[in-house]
């Protein structure tokens, strides 16, 4: 099967792949961290830079908002020949001690019974969970370069909006820590398809506690971003899937 969006040649997209959700995000790292970077693709809003770091060739694509955008840009981008992704994002704490800025590596992602993988597998519940190598692997970067780094399973929503008064602690009881939209999808196709998979994200916000609920923004959050995109791109450059 051929990549109906991400329409490019296998040649333009590198074996190892960070993956972003917006766009501007996407832009900043292949301008702050590639060498010889180029926008290989944009078509639909799917931007691929493809450079080096390091020596290393590496990959930066944006998936968008959610399982479905992400599920086609990760089945594309594995098409094309992508064997490891790690997902650079940001995410809505659910416990109260996640700072604005602090750095959570996802160990699994739970999602409510349908949805994006519930089409896949629609009559079972798909495990989502990383690569444990790679997630161990990218910890130890985070906590040598970030800091601040926090490991526990994360919500994957399909609705931005959909958070009620009982949200927060309906999962922070179940041991969920932190809330975002794409890992769940990113592991679980990872292993349908047979590829390497971990994520990192940036606490934007923290629903736990009163007063930092506002979402902080791409601009705003890019002192931290920056801290754990060097961590991923260390991890993900030094990683031997083999």
């Amino acid at each position: 099967m051929k990549p109906q969006h991400i329409r490019i040649s296998p040649e333009e997209v590198a074996e190892r792949v960070v993956v972003v959700g917006d766009p501007a995000r996407a832009k900043f790292l292949a301008e702050n961290f590639l060498e010889d970077s180029k926008l290989v693709n944009e078509k639909r809003g799917f931007h691929v830079y493809t450079g080096y770091y390091n020596g290393t060739r590496v990959s930066v694509a944006v998936h968008g908002i959610g399982g479905p955008s992400a599920a086609i840009v990760f089945e594309e981008l594995y098409m094309l020949g992508a064997r490891t992704m790690i997902r650079l994002g940001t995410a809505g704490g659910l416990v109260p001690q996640l700072e604005i800025g602090d750095a959570v590596v996802a160990t699994g992602a739970a999602y409510i019974h349908g949805g994006t993988i519930g089409s896949y597998v629609p009559d079972a519940c798909m495990v989502a969970a990383p690569n444990p190598l790679l997630t161990t692997l990218l910890y130890e970067k985070a906590k040598a370069i970030h800091g601040k780094v926090y490991l526990g399973p994360v919500f994957s929503s399909d609705a931005f909006y959909a958070e009620d008064a009982h949200f927060v602690e309906k999962w922070s009881k179940r041991g969920i820590i932190a809330v975002e939209m794409e890992v769940a999808t990113l592991y679980a196709l990872a292993a349908m398809r047979g590829f390497n998979a971990a994520a990192l994200l940036v606490i934007s916000d923290n629903l736990a506690v009163p007063g930092k609920e506002e979402l902080k923004h791409h601009e705003e959050l890019e002192p931290f971003v920056e801290k754990a995109a060097k961590a991923v791109f260390e991890a993900i450059t030094s990683f031997n899937r083999g």
